[in-house]
């Protein structure tokens, strides 16, 4: 059979299979992927709330300070890359198996370090598997899910960090609350993280490869199987036999994107929604417990006899609203579309910056809280769709190597915000840094009402794209 019959053959599975409506098996497999950010958010935003205790033990500078916050981003940059690139060559279930098992072993060893520079390095290594399998996981989601269910797991995964940051600052105070010596309580916090990780490795096991990517791999037998179990319908137009099939080269991925106007404006809207997010929130969400804590929000008594626990309530307060933002979100996608969503985002962040950067100068401690609770809010609906839609107008070919891509542009800019955040706030103030912060929810609302395309409902297949609303 030759290479044009193949590729004739294979769109018209792809075809029939992103407009099939799925199986109980196909939104397991969702959900599957999408909790990984369940794992992520705790390794991220965990160490964040024990930041202070870190600091107290090793005493950083600025910069040793900066990768340690953000060392999981830089890791997570390369990992997305990798990950992305070997998932299309190699198959889905092989690299979430493998990424599931680094992080159990790197979390556990992360509460072992002796130094600062143990601690960075760990950290760097952490974010491999995890960029790796965020890059993959939205590649399963959007060839395992009927469309328009896609979309909305997809825009999930700020529900599921909410949920994340909530978790873990909840397990934190109450060992904080305890007693439990801080050198210790810090260390257990980041090793806990290889728990839900190692139940979510169990649960995995048994799910099927993605139909489509055993397609572009040649692999009809598994894949007309596969799809059988997942969409109801075994792809008879395939033969059933295997065939061997030409590899995508990356260099064809930017072709690709760049050859089709949706498809080039989305992607384009995507990647810099993606940095503009991950920096806004890295800057300064992440650093919240901190600005809170030096800002005496909640805290109680002075000196040796401080206690933040009315901070890290205060904290958790504010990430619970960002949850329930983070579930609203995919809610309103079909509502008000991806540009409404995004615009809406936006907008809320870059009030909520402007509204903290103020109320950090004049010290009004209720209007800090009023701040971040409005750019938590914000920021938990335009950071919902940004992988979402750069994975859902790639071919299918080059998915995951398109979600890593897209991936790579949040950890750079959350690498860049972690990092770059304390140094800003150092020479520039707190409100200066904040603001400058704000300048990025500004970038993200004109890109989405000047560059984005209304994408909802949206079919893509090689040659040919469909936005059905």
């Amino acid at each position: 059979m030759d290479q044009t019959t193949i590729r004739r053959l294979s769109d018209e599975a792809t075809e029939v299979l992103l407009n099939k409506d799925g199986t109980t098996s196909s939104r397991r497999g969702g959900w599957m992927m999408i909790a990984t950010i369940l794992i992520e958010a705790w390794d991220l935003y965990a160490i964040s709330f024990v930041l202070v205790f870190i600091s107290a033990e090793y005493h950083p500078t600025a910069v040793q300070l900066g990768l340690v916050t953000a060392g999981v981003q830089g890791g997570a940059l390369i990992g997305a890359l990798i990950g992305g690139y070997v998932a299309d060559r190699l198959g889905r279930k092989r690299v979430f198996i493998l990424t599931m098992v680094l992080f159990i072993v790197l979390a556990l060893v992360q509460g072992f370090s002796t130094n600062v520079w143990d601690l960075i390095i760990i950290r760097f290594l952490i974010g491999i598997p995890l960029g790796s399998d965020i890059s993959n996981g939205y590649a399963y989601i959007m060839e395992s899910m009927t469309k328009g269910a896609r979309e909305v797991m997809g825009s999930r995964w700020q529900f599921m960090f909410g949920l994340g940051e909530v978790f873990s600052i909840v397990v934190i105070t109450i060992m904080y609350m305890t007693g439990m010596d801080h050198a210790i309580l810090w260390r257990v916090a980041l090793a806990i993280g290889a728990l839900p990780a190692f139940i979510l490795l169990l649960a995995r096991l048994d799910l099927p490869e993605t139909p489509l990517s055993l397609i572009q791999r040649g692999q009809f037998v598994k894949a007309k199987e596969v799809s059988q179990r997942l969409f109801n319908d075994s792809l008879d137009m395939l033969p059933n036999e295997n065939v061997v099939m030409e590899k995508p080269k990356v260099g064809d991925f930017l072709k690709v994107i760049w050859a089709d106007k949706t498809r080039r404006r989305a992607t384009i809207f995507g990647w810099i929604s993606n940095a503009c997010q991950g920096a806004e929130f890295t800057a300064f969400g992440f650093y919240l417990p901190v600005i809170l804590v030096t800002a005496g929000v909640g805290v109680a008594g002075s000196g040796h006899t401080t206690n933040i626990t009315g901070t890290n309530f205060v904290t958790a307060a504010i990430y619970v609203l960002a949850t329930i933002s983070g579930l609203t979100a995919p809610m309103m996608i079909s509502k008000i579309g991806h540009r409404g969503v995004a615009m809406w985002g936006y907008g809320l962040a870059f009030a909520g910056l402007v509204i903290g950067a103020f109320a950090l100068g004049a010290n009004i401690q209720w209007l800090i809280v009023l701040g971040a609770c409005t750019l938590m809010w914000g920021h938990y609906w335009d950071a919902s769709n940004g992988m979402t839609i750069t994975s859902m107008v790639a071919p299918a070919r080059f998915r995951a190597t398109a979600s890593g891509f897209g991936y790579v542009f949040v950890k750079g800019a959350s690498f860049f915000g972690a990092f770059v955040f304390p140094i800003m706030t150092a020479s520039w103030g707190k409100v200066g840094a904040t603001l400058a912060v704000a300048v990025l929810s500004l970038i993200g609302f004109l890109a989405a009402k000047f560059i984005l395309p209304e994408l909802y409902g949206y079919v893509d297949q090689e040659g040919k794209a469909v936005a059905e609303v």
